[in-house]
C-alpha cells in the first residue's frame, strides 16, 4: 500500500518540478547583444553616481552574466506566446498549460490634420504580420481609459543644466494631470553618467513629484542605458494585464556619450517590454549637431510606435507633455494569431493599415517571437 501511494505521487512531483523550473527561468531577462561581444574584452564597469539617497542602477551588459536575447525572448511580454498559471483539478492533478500564439497591439489613428479618429470599427483595419496578411482579427476594442504604466526618464546631464528646472516643472504637471490613484502607475528615472531610480512604481503623485524634484544636473548622458534599464528591469518585471498601456517618456537632448548599450539594443528592449517611447527634445537650436540628435530621438520613438517632439522653445515642452497625455487616452487595441508562425526567436514586423483614405496608424513596428 505504501508503494502504491508513492507511485501515485510521482506524476504530481514531476509536474511541480517542471513548473518550478519554468518559474525560475523567467527570472533571467535578455542581456544586450553587446554583452556577448564585450565579455571577452572585459569592459570596465559603469561608474555608479555618487548619490546615496536613492537607488543607483547600472545596466546589465557590463555587470550581468551574458545570455542570448533570442533564447530568452519567450520570457518577454511582447511576444505572441501567452501562458496561464498551472491549475489543479478536483482530483489534485496538476495541469500544465499550453501556450497560445496571440499578438496584442495598441495603436492610435489620426487624420490628415493630425486629429485623433476614435469612431472606427474592426472592419476598418487590416493587419500584416511579417509581410503576410492576417486572416482574422480575433479581438478589437476602443481604449480611451487604459490603465497606464509610465516611466518618466529625465536627462540630468550637464548639457541641459540651463533648462532643467522648467523641464522638472513640466514633468510634475504631467504626472498630476495623468496618473490616477488606484488605476495608473509611474516611476521616475534621472540619468547622467548612469540611470538612477529616484521613485519606483507608485500611484502616489506626491512621491512621484519628489522623485522629479530630487534630480540634480550631473555630467555625461547615458540615454540608451536609461531606456534599456527602464524597459528590462522595471516594465518587463512588472505585472501586466492584456489591456495596460506601457510608455516611456524621455526628456533629453539625445547626445548619448556614456551608455554601455547601443541605440538599437535600447529599442529592442523597449519592444520586448511592449513599451511605447515618447521623446521630447531639449534642443531648441536647429541644424548642426542638434539635428543629428533629434533624428536619433525620432528613430527611437517611431520604432516603438511613439512620437518624437521637437519644441521650438522652452515653453513648448509643456505642450509636448499635454499631447502625450492625449495620445495615451486615444487608443485602439486588437489581437490576432500570426500566420506561418515559428517559435524561432526572430523579429517579426507588424503593420496595421486603415481601409479609409487619409488615415495614419501609429503602432510598434514589430515583436520578437518566443522560442520553444
Amino acid at each position: 500500500m505504501q508503494t502504491l501511494r508513492w507511485v501515485r505521487r510521482v506524476p504530481i512531483f514531476l509536474a511541480i518540478c517542471m513548473v518550478s523550473a519554468v518559474a525560475q527561468s523567467t527570472q533571467d531577462l535578455p542581456s544586450a547583444p553587446s554583452a556577448v561581444q564585450q565579455e571577452t574584452a572585459a569592459p570596465k564597469p559603469m561608474p555608479a553616481p555618487a548619490r546615496a539617497a536613492h537607488a543607483s542602477v547600472t545596466p546589465p551588459p557590463a555587470q550581468q552574466q551574458t545570455s542570448d536575447p533570442a533564447v530568452k525572448a519567450s520570457e518577454s511580454s511582447t511576444g505572441p506566446a501567452k501562458e496561464s498559471k498551472p491549475e489543479t483539478d478536483d482530483s489534485g492533478a496538476i495541469t500544465i498549460p499550453v501556450s497560445v500564439n496571440e499578438v496584442n497591439v495598441v495603436f492610435t489613428v489620426t487624420d490628415r490634420h493630425n486629429r485623433y479618429v476614435q469612431d472606427l470599427a474592426k472592419s476598418d483595419f487590416k493587419v500584416v504580420d511579417d509581410d503576410k496578411p492576417v486572416d482574422l482579427i480575433r479581438s478589437f476594442r476602443r481604449e480611451t481609459e487604459l490603465p497606464l504604466q509610465v516611466g518618466l526618464l529625465i536627462d540630468a546631464s550637464n548639457s541641459i543644466r540651463d533648462r532643467f528646472k522648467f523641464e522638472q516643472e513640466s514633468a510634475i504637471e504631467f504626472l498630476n494631470d495623468t496618473i490616477r490613484r488606484k488605476y495608473d502607475q509611474a516611476f521616475v528615472i534621472g540619468f547622467d553618467d548612469a540611470p538612477e531610480l529616484t521613485q519606483d512604481f507608485t500611484d502616489n503623485v506626491e512621491a512621484l513629484t519628489n522623485g522629479v524634484l530630487v534630480l540634480r544636473p550631473g555630467n555625461g548622458t547615458a540615454l540608451y542605458d536609461a531606456i534599456y534599464y527602464a524597459s528590462r528591469d522595471k516594465l518587463l518585471k512588472s505585472a501586466q494585464g492584456d489591456s495596460v498601456r506601457r510608455a516611456l517618456i524621455v526628456v533629453t537632448d539625445g547626445n548619448d556619450n556614456r551608455s554601455h548599450v547601443t541605440r538599437e539594443e535600447a529599442i529592442e528592449m523597449a519592444l520586448r517590454a511592449d513599451a511605447i517611447v515618447y521623446t521630447i527634445s531639449t534642443n531648441f537650436a536647429s541644424g548642426g549637431e542638434s539635428e543629428k540628435y533629434d533624428d536619433i530621438l525620432e528613430r527611437i520613438a517611431e520604432a516603438t510606435g511613439g512620437r518624437s517632439f521637437r519644441p521650438f522653445q522652452l515653453s513648448d515642452v509643456a505642450n509636448a507633455f499635454i499631447e502625450i497625455q492625449e495620445d495615451l487616452r486615444s487608443q485602439y487595441a486588437l489581437s490576432y494569431h500570426p500566420p506561418d508562425f515559428v517559435k524561432d526567436g526572430h523579429y517579426r514586423t507588424i503593420e496595421i493599415l486603415a481601409n479609409r483614405k487619409g488615415l495614419k496608424v501609429r503602432s510598434r513596428s514589430g515583436y520578437y517571437a518566443p522560442t520553444e
